[in-house]
């Protein structure tokens, strides 16, 4: 598909809450809310909605371990929270920001010389990813196999290919665990290793779940938001104007750029009988959270489809509430830095002329390529 978004608009003639069959790949179908107001209240209420297995990795391969923070319900999820969030924490991300910068600055220096690149592939994917590589402690000569796995399990169609790349995952990350042990190193392997959770060590299969959790968070939704950004950067030249010539409005631009360009959506599942929007879920009911549809909500976004760099929304492109992203502070960096460097090494630049764009359409909504051309 050219642009999945162009079919957003046509969901406001849906009821705000409806059931979709064959929604789900793993149930015979789904409740979708489609405003932001009953996304939020779902991502709230922990009590009627359950993340327990929403992904399912550790089910599909037969074994017990679910994702974390991700999967976990309170109270267990907010101690896991309290053990994991410094990893991530604001003033420790803050320490990065030469290193990422660098990454981006050294990439994009690169690229310069060649009057264009195919973007997803030779940046969109290759920078964040270096970054995540480093603060994992995973070798960079591995790149190529950890992109194949991330796309078996969050872009392939079949059960038994997502399966497949589970369990090689866990085995790959259960090895490098074992060798943390041995040898500690300054990485977020070893932070996972050494946590405790309430005066113990995380179980075998609470560090799974963990370093999985973080696997897959850290090879793909920041890419593909980038991806989108910068296909909405190349499109109007004007707003790549306004922004060479407003550097201090990129913070601002790159949340709504979130809220436009809103690219997952998860799932939660009815833990107790609850009526919202006048629809009444019963206990085992699957309900997905398509963020793109809650950042096109005219209730909550007047004309939802313009994008307005000076809009300053509150999106759910995040999450909210309790299970707001954990790796959050690390992808709004990225996401500046490559805009921030990205205008200031490349001339301007735009979609190559005749360039015929796929997209990928599932629980990720991203362009598949990008090839953009400048002024070398």
């Amino acid at each position: 598909m050219a642009n999945p978004r162009t079919l957003l608009p046509d969901f406001l003639e849906y009821p705000p809450i409806f059931w979709a069959p064959g929604a789900h790949r793993a149930e015979d179908g789904a409740w979708v809310p489609r405003r932001y107001a009953d996304l939020q209240q779902i991502y709230m209420d922990t009590e009627h909605f359950s993340s327990r297995d929403f992904a399912g990795f550790g089910k599909l391969v037969g074994q017990d371990w679910f994702l974390i923070p991700a999967e976990a319900d309170p109270p267990l999820h907010q101690l896991y929270r309290l053990t994991l969030n410094p990893m991530l924490a604001p003033s420790r991300i803050a320490l990065l920001e030469d290193k990422i910068r660098e990454h981006a600055r050294r990439r994009l220096s690169a690229l310069k010389a060649k009057g264009g690149c195919e973007f997803v592939a030779d940046f969109a994917f290759e920078f964040p990813i270096r970054i995540f590589l480093d603060l994992m402690g995973l070798p960079q000569e591995g790149m190529a196999q950890f992109l194949e796995w991330e796309f078996a399990i969050v872009r392939a169609t079949s059960l038994e290919e997502v399966a497949k790349a589970t369990k090689e995952i866990t085995e790959y990350l259960t090895e490098a665990c074992d060798e943390r042990r041995r040898i500690p190193r300054n990485d977020l392997l070893t932070l996972g290793v050494q946590a405790e959770v309430e005066g113990r060590k995380l179980t075998p299969d609470e560090l799974t779940g963990f370093c999985f959790n973080l696997f897959i968070g850290g090879l793909d939704t920041v890419s593909t938001n980038m991806s989108s950004h910068f296909r909405h950067l190349a499109e109007r030249p004007d707003h790549q104007s306004y922004l060479r010539a407003n550097p201090d409005k990129i913070p601002n631009a790159v949340e709504e750029l979130m809220r436009a360009y809103a690219s997952v959506t998860t799932s939660r599942r009815c833990a107790a009988e609850t009526t919202i929007g006048g629809v009444t879920m019963m206990p085992g009911d699957v309900v997905l959270l398509p963020t793109p549809l809650a950042a096109h909500d005219p209730e909550a976004f007047p004309n939802p489809e313009v994008v307005d760099l000076d809009r300053k929304p509150r999106h759910l492109s995040f999450a909210i509430g309790p299970h707001v992203c954990i790796g959050i502070h690390l992808a709004r960096r990225e996401l500046k830095i490559a805009i921030e460097e990205a205008l200031a090494v490349l001339p301007e630049f735009a979609i190559e002329p005749g360039a015929q764009i796929t997209s990928f359409l599932g629980d990720i909504i991203g362009p598949c390529e990008l090839p953009l051309t400048w002024d070398s």
